[in-house]
C-alpha cells in the first residue's frame, strides 16, 4: 500500500506479545504513516494517556488485560480518551458484547482472528471521522444551547401537533411571567389573548407554520398578568430531541408601536391645523385683502390712508405666504405616510 503524508498516532493496549506483533504489522501495511505506542495493561494505558505529550488518534484496546475487568476497562478508558476513538479487539465472538459495549461509547468491535489490514484500515479511518462528527455535533448542541439560554429575547420550543410548549429560556420567562414548569404544561394559543384565538387557529390549521422561515409576523401576546403586548415573531422548524419541532423568538414591540400610534395622532392634529389654515383662516384673509384692494383703488383717499392700506395688503400677502408654507409641509407628511 502506498503511504501518505497524513500521521497517525495509535496507542495500542494489548498483553499479549504475539498478537501486539500481528497488529503492528497490519498497522505497518496501512495507507498512513504511524506512531505506534504500545501498553502492556491499563495501569501502563493509564500512565501514556495522563501525559500531555501526545493525542492519539485511535485506541486499539485488547479487552482481556490482567490487571482490570473487561467492563471497568472499558468505562475507564473510555473516560480516559474522550476526543479519541476506541477499537476492540478480541477473540470473543460475542454479538451482545459487541452491542453493548458501541452502545457504551465504543467506536468499532473487530475479531482478531481473521483480521486483515484492509478491514483494520476501514474501522480506524472510520472511527476517526464518526468522532469527528460526533463531536462537531456537540458543539453544535451547545452553541444552540447557548443561543437558545443566553439570548435576551425571549425564545421557545414547541410541538407542531400538540402545539405545547417543549422548551423556553429565562427571557421568555422573565417576559411572560410564567415558571418553566407551567410552560411546559401549556400550549402555545394559551399566550394569546381569547379575541385573537380565531386567528390563531386559522394559522395553525394552514400550511404556512411549515414554511416561510424567518419570516416576521406581528402577533399580539398576553402574559400571565393578563397584560397584552405587541409582538414581532420570526420561527424555524428545526430537530428537536429527534423531532420536527419549531424554534420561536419574540421581540416585544409594545412601546415601538404607542410610539408610532403617538407620531400619527401627532401628524393626525398638524393635518387638521393646516386644513384649518388653509380653508377657514385664508377665506376671511382672502376677504379682507379684497376689501383693501377695493380701497386702494377709491378715488380721494389721502396719502397717508393709501400708505395705511398699503401696509395692511402686504401684512396679508406675508400670513398668505405663511399659510402656503404650513399647507405644503403637510402634504410633504401625507407623502411620506403614503410611502
Amino acid at each position: 500500500m502506498n503511504k501518505y503524508n497524513k500521521t497517525h498516532s495509535i496507542l495500542v493496549v494489548e498483553d499479549n506479545l504475539t498478537d501486539f506483533n500481528k497488529i503492528e504489522q497490519l498497522i505497518l501495511e496501512l495507507d498512513f504513516i504511524p506512531e505506534i505506542r504500545h501498553a502492556k495493561n491499563f495501569e501502563e494505558a493509564s500512565v501514556i494517556l495522563s501525559s500531555d505529550e501526545k493525542f492519539f488518534d485511535v485506541v486499539l484496546l485488547d479487552l482481556t488485560l490482567p490487571d482490570i475487568s473487561a467492563q471497568n476497562l472499558v468505562n475507564e478508558m473510555l473516560d480516559s480518551v474522550l476526543f479519541c476513538p476506541i477499537i476492540v479487539l478480541t477473540s470473543n465472538a460475542d454479538v451482545d458484547l459487541s452491542f453493548r459495549l458501541i452502545s457504551q461509547g465504543v467506536s468499532d468491535y473487530l475479531m482478531k482472528d481473521g483480521l486483515t489490514a484492509a478491514m483494520l484500515y476501514k474501522s480506524i479511518v472510520c472511527s476517526i471521522k464518526r468522532k469527528k462528527i460526533f463531536f462537531s455535533y456537540d458543539e453544535e448542541k451547545i452553541r444552540y444551547t447557548d443561543l437558545f439560554h443566553l439570548s435576551p429575547l425571549p425564545m421557545w420550543v414547541y410541538d407542531l401537533g400538540t402545539f405545547e410548549f417543549l422548551d423556553v429560556n429565562e427571557a421568555g420567562i422573565r417576559k411572560y411571567g410564567y415558571t418553566k414548569e407551567e410552560f411546559l404544561k401549556m400550549t402555545i394559543k394559551e399566550i394569546w389573548p381569547e379575541e385573537d384565538y380565531p386567528l390563531f387557529d386559522e394559522g395553525v390549521h394552514s400550511f404556512n407554520q411549515y414554511k416561510n422561515n424567518f419570516k416576521k409576523r406581528y402577533l399580539r401576546h398576553q402574559k400571565k398578568n393578563r397584560d397584552i403586548i405587541n409582538v414581532e415573531v420570526q420561527s424555524n422548524i428545526i430537530y428537536f430531541k429527534n423531532q420536527k419541532v419549531k424554534l420561536v423568538m419574540a421581540n416585544d414591540i409594545t412601546k415601538q408601536i404607542k410610539y408610532i400610534k403617538t407620531i400619527e395622532n401627532q401628524n393626525k392634529s398638524l393635518k387638521n391645523i393646516a386644513w384649518t389654515h388653509s380653508h377657514i383662516v385664508r377665506a376671511p384673509l382672502a376677504k379682507m385683502m379684497s376689501i383693501i384692494d377695493f380701497m386702494k383703488e377709491s378715488d380721494g383717499m389721502s396719502a397717508e390712508y393709501e400708505d395705511l392700506l398699503n401696509h395692511f395688503f402686504d401684512s396679508g400677502t406675508e400670513l398668505d405666504g405663511i399659510i402656503r408654507d404650513i399647507v405644503k409641509k403637510t402634504e410633504t407628511i401625507n407623502k411620506i405616510e403614503d410611502k
